[in-house]
């Protein structure tokens, strides 16, 4: 099953892909709460590259490594990659006349449910935009 999730943001092309790809931006808007952060990132953003983010609660009850590897990478306009359990992941980037259209789309997981995962997600790429808007 394929969730999408998408959002606008309010800035050009460059900067949104900028800060979707820098570790340093990534550390800042990657959390799906305020109770979460992402402690430290990784980017070789080139096709066979890999990332990886570590994302843990602020109270150090639980965290857990967020990683893949890069299949796609078309400058300002696409990355895709796949996440170690082999679920796919696409991102696009598209310039619209009120910003950035951000999408993504991806393999659900088995053991939340669609709409849990769906709603963290979102909740991510929302940061993301907030993030780039300031």
């Amino acid at each position: 099953m394929k969730i999408t999730i998408q959002t606008t943001v309010n800035a050009d092309l460059d900067t949104v892909w900028q800060a979707w790809n820098t570790p340093a931006d990534i550390m800042q808007w990657n959390a799906a709460s305020d109770d979460w952060h992402t402690t430290a990132c990784d980017v070789d953003l080139r096709v066979g590259g890999q990332f990886s983010s570590r994302m843990e609660a602020k109270d150090g009850s639980m965290g857990f490594d967020f990683s893949g590897t890069y299949t796609v990478v078309e400058p300002n306009s696409r990355i895709e990659y796949s996440l170690g359990d082999d679920r796919q992941v696409q991102v696009l980037f598209e310039a619209t006349e009120a910003g950035v259209k951000v999408t993504e789309v991806f393999d659900a997981e088995d053991q939340n449910s669609a709409d849990m995962q769906k709603a963290g997600w979102q909740a991510i790429l929302d940061n993301f935009a907030r993030h780039v808007a300031q």
